[in-house]
């Protein structure tokens, strides 16, 4: 498995472990070679779980403890105390307190973003949100740090880590996608940069990410900077799929957990 790390995501205590996991060790063939973890993909099913299982052993866990959500691209976080059973609820960010649950995440290019902190009394407190433009634009990621402030944790604890995602090399978008970002602060303009191709910008997905959440008050922001689309043998990749005239894409998952004591 290729797996990246922020360390400061565990904190002193190291009473959290997370992973970044990215598309390689799993069982998936062809086009989802091979850690395919989208259970929402065309990919067999059986490799999907078996995949997903495999994350959760990582982290020593059975697979029923790993969560994942129905993402749709919102600003929803759930406060979850358990996996779900029967159909995942719709949302895009989760945060808990309850250790040996696995929150994850899946991404093709979108933002996955991991979050730790503590309480008072040094209890930790997770999260994990999906955060593409469309949810970051949203609140996504202040939806998560509200939630995990509802649970206990210090604002002054929080540390959050944006895995893999398109960067700023990759993501070209047309002139006027900028216009709602803007709408919301004119200042947001300096995550555009003018693109070679006329009438196109580039567009910092993971910068404007971080700015967000300094602006909540996260001090601590770490953008780990791997480029899903331009590393294909390391990450799925919806954009480079797309550009490929490929049928369907893998996700990669991110994932955190409160360790046992």
């Amino acid at each position: 498995m290729n797996i990246v790390e922020d360390h400061r995501l565990n904190g002193k205590a190291g009473k959290i472990s997370h992973g970044f996991f990215g598309r390689q060790g799993g069982q998936s063939i062809g086009l989802y070679d091979s850690l395919n973890c989208g259970s929402g993909s065309s990919d067999d099913a059986v490799s999907v779980k078996a995949n997903r299982a495999l994350v959760s052993q990582h982290f020593s866990q059975p697979l029923e403890n790993l969560a994942t959500v129905w993402q749709v691209h919102s600003p929803d976080c759930l406060v979850i105390e358990s996996a779900f059973e029967g159909d995942a609820p719709k949302a895009d960010a989760m945060v808990t307190d309850k250790p040996n649950l696995v929150l994850g995440v899946l991404t093709a290019d979108c933002g996955p973003v991991l979050f730790a902190g503590e309480k008072l009394d040094g209890a930790p407190v997770i999260g994990a949100a999906h955060s593409g433009w469309g949810g970051a634009l949203k609140g996504v990621n202040e939806a998560t740090v509200q939630k995990m402030l509802e649970c206990g944790a210090k604002i002054d604890s929080l540390r959050a880590a944006i895995g893999p995602c398109i960067g700023p090399a990759s993501y070209e978008v047309s002139e006027g996608y900028e216009k709602p970002f803007l709408e919301r602060d004119t200042e947001d303009e300096r995550f555009f940069k003018s693109a070679r191709k006329q009438g196109h910008l580039m567009f910092d997905m993971a910068g404007y990410i971080a700015n967000r959440l300094a602006q909540m008050g996260v001090k601590q922001v770490t953008i780990t900077g791997q480029d899903t689309f331009a590393l294909q043998d390391e990450y799925f990749s919806y954009r480079r799929a797309t550009h490929n005239k490929e049928a369907d894409y893998g996700r990669q998952i991110s994932a955190i957990t409160i360790l046992s004591e």
